[in-house]
């Protein structure tokens, strides 16, 4: 049986589609934000509003308030809460790490796989294994 895998990450990051299929491969059972469910395409501000890159600091703050974001962080909660591990790949943002940084202090698994390189980051030393390939990601979730 495989672990229940949360894969935190970045819209923009192409390979975050494939770990997904390599993990679920593998016989994990993963939770993609991009596609929670079947017909659901995850969470975007664009559904809210499509100039949300122009909003005022207090626009933002009212945004975290609407039902559209409350329903994709409730998604991603829950499913953050029903993990066993969390792996980070990078490269990612703000959401990713603090998604990581839950999971780090609710003692889950936690992972960041870096295949290429990136900036240092000290505060990795918080999660179980640094992986700097699928394969090696794949020996640490086994063990």
């Amino acid at each position: 049986m495989g672990v229940r895998i949360y894969v935190a990450s970045s819209w923009r990051n192409t390979r975050q589609f494939d770990v997904v299929c390599a993990l679920r491969y593998a016989g994990h059972e993963v939770y993609d934000f991009k596609n929670p469910r079947l017909g659901d395409r995850g969470f975007s501000w664009s559904e809210i509003d499509p100039h949300w890159r122009d909003w005022s600091p207090g626009a933002f703050r009212a945004a975290l308030k609407h039902p559209i974001a409350l329903r994709g962080f409730n998604s991603d909660m829950h499913a953050l809460g029903n993990t066993e591990a969390v792996v980070l790949v990078l490269p990612c943002g703000r959401s990713a790490h603090l998604e990581l940084g839950w999971a780090v202090a609710a003692d889950r698994r936690t992972f960041v796989l870096m295949e290429e390189p990136s900036e240092p980051e000290l505060m990795y030393r918080m999660v179980e294994q640094v992986c700097i390939s699928m394969d090696e990601l794949q020996k640490e979730l086994a063990a």
